[in-house]
């Protein structure tokens, strides 16, 4: 099963199996750039902080897209 959390780096979330769901989630709310050396070390916390998003919604949606 995928874990996710806050603490998750952006570029590993990418490489799980909820990639394919998660990536039109984050664009949407305007994480675009899911490519650029950010995502290699950026959490989703901080991606979250750096958009004026609330990192424990994201998550949540995030979870609800793990089989």
């Amino acid at each position: 099963m995928t874990q996710i959390s806050k603490d998750m780096v952006i570029s590993d979330l990418l490489k799980t199996d909820i990639a394919e769901d998660a990536v039109p989630l984050l664009q949407e709310i305007g994480m675009h750039c899911l490519g650029c050396v950010m995502a290699t070390s950026e959490t989703i916390f901080e991606a979250c902080q750096a958009h004026d998003v609330d990192a424990d919604e994201l998550v949540a949606k995030l979870l609800a897209l793990v089989k």
